[in-house]
């Protein structure tokens, strides 16, 4: 790429001068992505240079995420392919183009920023802002320069196995299982001691399975396997009473099955894998050991509960996501332990905050059981203040910080009390959670694994360069340093998409953007997080399919809810959480929900069609969100948004063509609306500047709607464009509006497009996005990476003891200053 562009610059030295003097013109010091590629493709259609978007220029530019300019100098980080980076910089003046270390363009950023509060070693003049490059590299300087923490976590992980190719993201269990099976293949002597001394270990509260004292040695071990083989196998005595007895004599304790027939061929499983490791009999193998029965799941801010609390405050889809979850995991789990042989009874506890000033919801009881479940609790514990006073109110979840570290040890009393011993599994949420559950997992010594839900470092624009102008409201020192402890920390990350770790050709994923950024005087990650990591793993949830069902099984559906939901469409109910009567009722409706936030984009959808004589002909509006009276919001956010959506209702004229409904609707109406719109061939629309996954999606999906989804995150793989749904880009509202004007005009005139799509939609979600096959494969991540936890402690107890470090002289000192 270097040499391409460096003979393109000696060969069109004006050319290319022109360009990133242009550049340079436009008075911003840092250009994105579009604003590069808009700026040059203009600048060639001036110039009659067509064939200038083929060069190799246009390559660089096109693959360009961001440019740094000051004084003579451009910096650019090029993303040629996913998680692939290089650094460049070039000096107007000699016109010497260079590649750079990720350090030194992290060093140019942040002197750039720090430069416009005359912080650091710039000057301004009436050439622009002034540039002083470092002398002696990085260890070097300016005069004055204070140099910042470095945090590398590369020399720690440098001898622990890592993939190498970019289609093996968020796949990492099985590359794992390939070199465990190698390991076992290249050292069978210590992996079949590692394996024996593994299956020792398993006890449920002091009960032993799987083997016993019998069996002490590989070659007892492979005896042992053969003769419970043939016991197994014999007519006589298949399921016999006395067969569990025989099978202990000889070493084997109950675990491997409840049925002759399951125990044979676990025997046998191991019996190949001992003779010649193979991969897929490994994960086959750990995946069926019976390891866990007990999780615990942190969930702290916000407001936890089964009703009354969508909509709140920091309450949203994480809540639903959970609540699903363990409904799904506990069913399984269930099953699991019954096929293993076992009569054990699954607990599943989610940890959440006590909020004494809780209003109609619970969430002031210490302990409530989920619905729909045997033996899963929500178990709240209270923040408490320095004085050990508990803290009555809601805090925001970017102001909870100081609390995590007591919330942490007061649960864990109350965890292992609850459940008379350590739990199995420790799962963190969103980036607070993750932290606490990196807290106890580290104390317990349990297996951990982070979900992050969303991460707020890739919603702000240049949220890490300008943390301390946000700080006063987001805090993102504790948040970004909380996430890069947990990330490193986890034995195991689950995502619902591949978009979320590593982006897509175009766009950096969530994760991929821990793996450098500089917060300026602060501290500077040239190695955060590394998304070819084989902790990553892609296990995408569904919709409860209780809930939501396709709008052709009539017999299902909730007739009952028919009043209620003509009522919320179309009339005028006795309440002020509405606006908007629908003049003509016949129009298909185009419907979105979400919470009433910037970044899902709710006014974007409704100034989209205001402006759209296409959409407002072809179809009714429908938004369900938020509140209409910004008095009685406590978000400062929320309440923009609210003026916002009042605003552009009022601009368009939209009261007759638009229904807004404020709040949250229950599950059983919710997807008893969907289905009703669909029966009136409406469309879903979720127009959000970024999803990381998108549970409304599939909702819609599920239903039988039509969807039009951001292609921002996780909706770009749940969707197949054109064949289960749309994608729409939300930068470019009018073209997302003609998208969905085409699709109604189309459907108006040939009906049968509706239900290809339809049909479409509900055959993907069936297919790739279920609770069943989600609880299937976490279990079976957490005992394959149960064992390798086991199998090679050692290896990272280096990076855990910089975690350690970082967290005690970085986080808790961010968070005592909230």
């Amino acid at each position: 790429m270097l040499t391409d562009l460096s003979g393109f610059i000696a060969k069109n030295r004006d050319i290319v001068d022109k360009l990133f003097r242009r550049y340079q013109a436009r008075g911003k010091i840092f250009l994105l992505r579009t604003d590069l590629w808009d700026e040059f493709h203009d600048f060639c259609m001036e110039n009659g240079s067509e064939e200038l978007l083929r060069s190799p220029l246009s390559a660089v530019l096109s693959k360009t995420q961001e440019a740094a300019i000051a004084d003579q100098w451009i910096y650019l980080d090029v993303r040629p392919k996913v998680a692939s980076w290089h650094y460049l910089r070039y000096h107007f003046e000699s016109m010497n183009l260079e590649n750079i270390p990720v350090g030194e363009f992290l060093y140019f950023k942040e002197q750039l920023v720090l430069g416009q509060s005359d912080k650091a070693e710039l000057r301004s003049s009436s050439a622009g802002t002034k540039f002083i490059p470092l002398k002696g590299g990085l260890n070097g300087g300016p005069l004055g320069y204070k140099r910042p923490l470095v945090v590398d976590f590369n020399p720690f992980e440098r001898h622990f196995p890592k993939m190498s190719q970019a289609r093996s993201i968020g796949r990492g269990v099985e590359f794992l299982n390939r070199r465990l099976s190698g390991r076992l293949s290249h050292d069978l002597i210590r992996g079949e001691q590692l394996l024996l001394s593994f299956l020792r270990v398993h006890n449920y509260q002091g009960t032993p399975f799987m083997i016993n004292e019998r069996i002490d040695t590989i070659s007892g071990l492979q005896n042992a396997l053969q003769k419970g083989i043939e016991l197994t196998g014999e007519p006589q005595g298949k399921n016999s009473p006395q067969l569990g007895e025989r099978l202990r004599s000889i070493g084997f304790e109950p675990g491997w099955g409840r049925t002759a027939k399951q125990m044979q061929d676990k025997f046998k499983l191991l019996s190949d894998i001992l003779e010649a490791p193979d991969y897929r009999n490994l994960e086959k193998f750990l995946g069926a050991i019976p390891m866990i029965f007990n999780i615990v799941i942190f969930s702290p801010h916000g407001y936890f509960g089964q009703e009354n609390v969508l909509g709140l405050p920091d309450t949203g889809g994480q809540v639903v996501y959970i609540l699903d979850q363990v409904r799904a995991l506990e069913k399984e789990m269930r099953r699991k332990i019954h096929n293993q042989g076992l009569d054990i009874a699954p607990k599943i506890i989610i940890v959440t905050r006590l909020i004494p000033e809780a209003g109609d919801t619970t969430c002031d009881q210490p302990l409530e059981k989920v619905s729909d479940t045997e033996n899963v609790h929500i178990l709240r514990i209270p923040f408490r203040g320095k004085d050990g006073e508990v803290v009555p109110q809601w805090i925001s979840r970017f102001e909870i910080w100081p609390f995590l570290e007591n919330f942490s040890m007061e649960a864990e009393k109350e965890v292992l009390a609850i459940l008379g011993s350590r739990p199995d599994l420790i799962i963190g949420n969103y980036s607070d959670g993750n932290l606490v559950a990196y807290l106890m997992a580290q104390r317990l010594g349990v297996t951990q694994c982070n979900i992050a839900h969303a991460l707020e470092k890739t919603k702000y624009l240049f949220s890490a360069l300008y943390w301390q102008e946000m700080e006063k409201e987001y805090h993102f020192s504790c948040q970004f340093t909380a996430d890069l402890i947990a990330m490193n920390a986890a034995d195991f990350i689950i995502t619902s998409t591949f978009q979320e770790i590593a982006g897509s050709e175009d766009s950096v994923g969530q994760y991929e953007s821990y793996s450098n950024f500089t917060m300026p005087d602060l501290y500077r990650v040239v190695s955060g997080v590394d998304v070819f990591d084989p902790k990553f793993n892609i296990v995408s949830p569904g919709a409860d399919e209780r809930v939501y069902f396709p709008y052709t099984r009539e017999k299902d559906r909730l007739t009952d809810l028919a009043d209620e939901i003509d009522e919320l469409i179309f009339k005028t109910p006795g309440q002020s959480e509405w606006r908007g009567v629908l003049k003509e009722k016949n129009k298909p409706l185009i419907f979105s929900m979400a919470r009433l936030d910037h970044i899902k984009n709710l006014t974007g959808l409704v100034d989209w069609y205001g402006r759209s004589e296409r959409l407002r002909k072809a179809a009714n509006l429908l938004i369900i969100g938020g509140r209409l009276d910004r008095n009685a919001s406590a978000d400062g956010e929320e309440k923009n948004q609210i003026d916002r959506m009042h605003e552009l209702m009022s601009q368009h004229n939209l009261d007759e063509q638009m229904r807004w409904v404020g709040g949250r609707l229950d599950k059983n109406l919710t997807g008893e609306l969907y289905r009703t719109i669909a029966d009136h061939r409406g469309v879903f629309v979720q127009p959000a500047f970024f999803e990381a996954f998108g549970l409304t999606i599939i909702e819609a999906m599920s239903s039988g709607l039509p969807t039009f989804a951001t292609c921002y995150g996780g909706p770009l793989e749940i969707i197949e464009d054109g064949i289960s749904g749309y994608h729409i880009d939300p930068n470019h509202g009018d073209k997302a509006a003609d998208r969905i004007a085409d699709f109604l005009e189309q459907c108006r005139e040939n009906p049968a497009h509706w239900d290809k799509l339809s049909k479409g939609a509900i055959r993907r979600v069936q297919s790739r996005y279920t609770w069943k096959l989600y609880a299937n494969r976490l279990l079976s991540l957490s005992c394959i990476y149960g064992f390798w936890k086991y199998a090679t402690n050692l290896e990272r107890q280096e990076t855990s003891r910089y975690l350690e470090m970082f967290y005690h002289l970085q986080f808790k000192r961010f968070a005592e200053k909230i």
